[in-house]
C-alpha cells in the first residue's frame, strides 16, 4: 500500500535535523529514518521500524504475563490477542507517533513488573528511562503517571520506596530523555503544549455522535468482541487490585482505566482520533490474559471459567477473520463500498494530482509547487521525492526549524499552486500579493470514485515568506489557535470547536 498522507508528513519530519516538532515529539521521525536508511524512501522503508515495534510489544506482553502467571496458554493468548486486533495485527505498520509510543509504554509496564518481581530497585531506573522514551513518543504518555503512582503509593510498599532515591532518579532519568523536547518549546514559545492544549481547554458543545463515534472506532479497532472481553478482563483485574493491593494488578488496571476514562469523558465534546487511545489496549491484552490464568486458580466455577476462556477463544478467531478481511479489502477488493467516506480511498489516489502537477510545472515553467494543506503537502513531498521545492505557504508554525527548501529556485520564480477545492479559496492569500491565474482540475479518483476534486493556479508575483512573524496570518498553524480563553469571543469558540471536530 502507498503511504497515507499522514505517514508522509511524518516522513517529511525524518527528513529534518531538529530537536522536536509542533505536532509531537521526535521519536516517530527517528524511526522513519532508522528504515529508510536501511531501505532508502520506500513504503517498507518508512514503516519497518512499525514492524518491529510491533514484534518488541508482542515479546514484551508474553513475558509479562510469563512472570506473572507461568502459564502457557495465557502467554499465547496474549501473543494471539493483538494478532486479532485490526490495529495492531495490521495498522502497526501505518506509521504513527502511536507506533513509537506502544512498545516503550509497556516496555515501561515490563520494567515495573520486573520490580515488583525481583523487588530490585534497579528496575526503577530502566522504568524511568523507558517513560522517558514513551514521552519523547507522544505526550499521551503522561496518562499513565496515575497508574505508576498508585503502583508506588497503594501497596504495603510505599514507605519504602518514598524513602528510596531510585523512583525519584527514575523521575530525573525520563524528565533528561524528554527534554529535547523542552528545549525545543523552550525555543518556540511552548508551541508544542500550546497547539495540544487546544483542544483540551476550548469550549464544545455535548455530542453523543462523538460518543458514539469513539466506541464505533474502538469496536473495529480492537474488535467487536475482543472490545468486551477485555474491558471486562481490566475490570476484574482492578477488583481484584483494590482487594489485595497487588502492585501489577493496579498498575495493570489503572493503565487501561484511566486513560479510557479520560477519552470517553472528552468523547462527550470532541471526536477522539483514531489512534489516540491505542496505546492502552496492548497493557489491556496483559491483564485479560493474567486474568484468564488466575480465574481457574481462584476456586471460580467450572461453567464461569469455561464461558471465560471460550469468549476469548471466540474474540481471537472472529478477530484475525476482520484483520484479514480489513486487509484484503484495502489491497485487493476492486470496488469501493463506502463512496467519499471510504477509510482507504480517502487518502489514495495521489499519483494522479502529481503527475498532473509536474505537467504544468513543465507547461508554465514553474520551479516551485505551493500548497495549503499539510495532507497535500505531504503527499507532494512523497510522491515527488523533493525533485521540485514544495512549500504549505501558510501554518509556518508547523515547519519551525526545518531546512531551507531552497529560496534562491523560489525567489521571483513562477510557481503552481495545488489545492483541493474549495480550499483553493483559503483566505490566507489575502495576505500575500501573488497573482493567481487558474488552470485546471483534477480529480482524485479511487477504484472509479472521485473522491476530490484538486485545482490547479499558476502563481506569480510572490516569493512566500517561509519564517513569518508569530503573528502572521502564514504563521498560525491553525484558525485561533493559542486564543482559546476569555479574550475570545463566544461565536469564535464556536467557529473552533466546529473546525477541530
Amino acid at each position: 500500500m502507498e503511504l497515507r498522507t499522514d505517514e508522509a508528513y511524518y516522513w517529511t519530519w525524518s527528513k529534518e535535523n531538529t530537536l522536536s516538532f509542533l505536532d509531537h515529539p521526535p521519536m516517530i521521525a527517528w524511526f522513519i529514518r532508522f528504515g529508510t536508511a536501511i531501505f532508502g524512501d520506500t513504503a517498507f522503508g518508512v514503516r519497518f521500524t512499525g514492524l518491529l515495534a510491533m514484534l518488541a510489544t508482542q515479546l514484551l506482553l508474553a513475558d509479562i504475563v510469563r512472570r506473572v502467571t507461568h502459564d502457557t496458554r495465557a502467554i499465547i493468548l496474549v501473543i494471539l490477542m493483538p494478532e486479532a486486533a485490526v490495529y495492531y495485527g495490521l495498522l502497526m505498520g501505518k506509521v504513527a507517533p502511536d507506533v513509537a509510543l506502544i512498545p516503550f509504554a509497556v516496555a515501561m509496564v515490563w520494567a515495573l513488573v520486573r520490580l515488583a518481581e525481583s523487588n530490585d530497585a534497579r528496575w526503577w531506573l530502566a522504568a524511568g528511562a523507558f517513560a522517558g522514551l514513551a514521552l519523547l513518543s507522544k505526550f499521551t504518555a503522561m496518562m499513565l503517571a496515575p497508574a505508576v503512582l498508585a503502583f508506588l503509593l497503594i501497596p504495603g510498599w510505599r514507605g519504602r520506596w518514598l524513602r528510596s532515591w531510585y523512583p525519584w532518579a527514575a523521575a530525573a532519568i525520563a524528565l533528561a530523555i524528554f527534554s529535547p523536547v523542552l528545549i525545543w518549546n523552550a525555543w518556540h514559545d511552548w508551541a508544542s503544549f500550546r497547539f495540544q492544549a487546544v483542544r483540551a481547554v476550548a469550549t464544545h458543545e455535548l455530542s453523543l455522535r462523538t460518543v458514539a463515534d469513539f466506541f464505533g472506532l474502538q469496536f473495529f479497532l480492537v474488535g467487536p468482541i475482543l472490545l468486551p472481553v477485555v474491558l471486562s478482563g481490566v475490570l476484574v483485574t482492578a477488583w481484584r487490585a483494590a482487594r489485595d493491593r497487588d502492585p501489577v494488578a493496579i498498575l495493570l488496571s489503572l493503565c487501561v482505566i484511566v486513560p479510557f476514562g479520560y477519552f470517553l469523558w472528552k468523547s462527550l465534546t470532541l471526536r477522539i482520533g483514531d489512534t489516540w487511545p491505542m496505546f492502552l489496549w496492548p497493557i489491556g491484552f496483559a491483564a485479560t490474559a493474567i486474568n484468564i490464568a488466575f480465574f481457574s486458580r481462584e476456586g471460580r466455577p467450572a461453567w464461569m471459567v469455561r464461558s471465560t476462556v471460550r469468549w476469548a477463544h471466540v474474540a481471537i478467531a472472529s478477530g484475525i477473520l476482520l484483520v484479514v478481511g480489513t486487509f484484503l479489502y484495502s489491497v485487493a477488493w476492486p470496488w469501493n463500498l463506502f463512496g467519499k467516506r471510504d477509510p482507504v480511498g480517502s487518502e489514495a489516489g495521489y499519483e494522479r494530482i502529481v503527475s498532473r502537477a509536474q505537467t504544468g510545472i513543465q507547461n508554465i515553467g514553474a520551479s516551485w509547487i505551493a500548497t495549503t494543506d499539510y495532507r497535500t503537502y505531504a503527499m507532494l513531498r512523497w510522491l515527488l521525492k523533493d525533485r521540485v521545492p514544495v512549500i504549505q505557504i501558510n501554518e509556518r508554525g508547523r515547519f519551525a526549524g526545518f531546512h531551507d527548501p531552497g529560496i534562491d529556485a523560489i525567489r521571483n520564480k513562477t510557481g503552481l499552486y495545488v489545492a483541493r477545492e474549495p480550499d483553493q479559496l483559503n483566505p490566507v492569500w489575502a495576505a500575500t500579493t501573488a497573482v493567481r491565474t487558474p488552470l485546471g482540475e483534477v480529480d482524485r479518483v479511487w477504484r472509479g470514485t472521485v473522491m476530490d476534486v484538486y485545482a490547479l493556479e499558476k502563481l506569480t508575483g510572490w516569493t512566500p515568506d517561509l519564517a513569518p512573524p508569530p503573528g502572521s496570518p502564514l504563521f498560525r498553524w491553525r484558525v485561533l489557535a493559542g486564543k482559546i480563553d476569555g479574550e475570545t469571543s463566544a461565536s469564535q469558540q464556536r467557529a473552533f470547536a466546529a473546525l477541530v471536530r
